[in-house]
């Protein structure tokens, strides 16, 4: 039996805390977590006024809350 070595480093380098952001867009684009928690909520906007759908703003919140430090 041939052994390796094993090498590993922990310096880690240039990282990001927000990667938490591309797991719940992946999650979102899954399973739509996002779009099915918006159908819960009932808009009584007037429709003619109406510049950004429930579901943009509850993104924005669930990605204002999961990136919070």
């Amino acid at each position: 039996m041939e052994k390796r070595a094993v090498l590993a480093g922990f310096d880690g380098g240039t990282i990001t805390s927000d990667a938490g952001a591309v797991l719940l867009r992946l999650t979102d684009r899954a399973i739509g977590v996002i779009g099915r928690f918006a159908r819960c909520f009932i808009d009584a906007r007037n429709p003619d006024l109406i510049e950004h759908e429930v579901r943009t703003l509850v993104a924005q919140r669930i990605f204002a809350l999961a990136l919070w430090p």
